[in-house]
């Protein structure tokens, strides 16, 4: 087999013209849908690989995407980040297109420093994952880079963003506890820490409030610090039946700080998570929760960032992507 499988090489096999075969593998205008496919199957089969540096040169693209987020978010305990990131990586390649993650340390975003990705004009866009300081995120946007936010968003710019459904994904869930007879419901998150907690606590509160359930100030519990550092628990004095905890990770340490107090789930008291990610399948009892559509989100920022890349003027808002509920162990039936 030829080492150096060319463009030509594919036209040649299909009797075709060199440009038509270029266009195709580049997704540009002027080829039909099933000789596109047709080219692009021909170039897989005999081995074909674009070239991306002397292609991205004579383009003047870079064919990198710039991931960024904050180091609270990517720490060892914390690896619903890199999933996201690594869902990032795997469509991007499905373009030829590759990531290059920069963590930012708290000092950092804290003193503006400016990303190295864009000093060195190493990416073409920039994917800003999980939020991050306002001042921060001002001079990344300075910089007039295609830019996306990925779960979250904020209304002080005029940013698109990709999210996940926190709000209905809350309301269901907490619905799914007043299903099982539970009324005296608890909230476990720092709704001032982040937009999706806080969003998540909406949620919570608009199923309360639709089943003429008041809100109990007590049972909101705390769970972290505004710089996302995770802190022991306050339990109030009189208990709910329940609680709706903002992420899995805050509902499994809440399930074993539970357990050193003597109560036990779902026994003594129910809890409930946000995400589906690892803590939800390890605990013991199993997390009832919001699975987050991950996979779904990334590919939607990456389908919606090439475009911003090809199309300066291209804008899609926010886009939310929808959650489902999964049934485990951690829920008491009352009824």
């Amino acid at each position: 087999m030829k080492e150096n499988i060319t463009m030509k090489d594919i036209a040649n096999k299909l009797d075709i013209s060199t440009v038509t075969v270029s266009k195709a593998l580049s997704d540009k205008s002027g080829v039909s849908d099933s000789l596109r496919k047709k080219i692009k199957d021909t170039a897989e089969e005999m081995g074909y690989r674009c070239n991306i540096i002397a292609k991205g040169m004579k383009e003047g693209v870079t064919y990198n995407i710039g991931v960024i987020v904050a180091q609270k978010y990517m720490d060892a305990g914390n690896s619903f980040y890199f999933a996201m990131y690594n869902n990032i990586v795997r469509h991007l390649s499905e373009h030829n297109y590759y990531a290059i993650l920069e963590i930012i340390p708290k000092a950092s975003e804290e003193n503006l420093v400016i990303p190295n990705m864009i000093l060195d004009k190493r990416v073409d866009a920039i994917i800003v994952l999980g939020q991050m300081e306002e001042k921060y995120i001002n001079i990344i946007s300075e910089k007039g880079m295609p830019t996306i936010f990925l779960d979250f968003y904020d209304r002080n710019f005029d940013m698109d963003s990709v999210i996940g459904d926190n709000i209905y994904g809350a309301y269901t869930i907490t619905n799914y506890l007043i299903d099982n007879g539970h009324k005296d419901i608890g909230y476990v998150g720092n709704i001032y820490a982040n937009r999706s907690i806080l969003d998540r606590y909406l949620g919570y509160t608009k199923t309360l409030i639709e089943n003429n359930i008041e809100v109990n100030k007590d049972w909101i519990i705390s769970d972290r610090d505004e710089n996302g550092g995770f802190y022991e628990f306050e339990l109030p004095e009189k208990l709910p039946t329940a609680f709706v905890c903002n992420c899995d990770e805050t509902a499994y340490y809440f399930i074993r700080f539970l357990e050193k107090k003597g109560i036990n789930v779902p026994e003594d008291i129910s809890i409930v998570g946000f995400d589906n990610y690892i803590h939800a399948k390890i605990c013991k009892p199993g997390i009832t929760t919001i699975q987050v559509d991950t996979d779904k989100m990334s590919k939607e920022v990456v389908y919606n960032i090439l475009n911003k890349i090809s199309d300066k003027a291209y804008r899609f808002g926010k886009k939310v992507i929808s959650g489902t509920i999964i049934i485990r162990d951690s829920v008491k039936s009352l009824v």
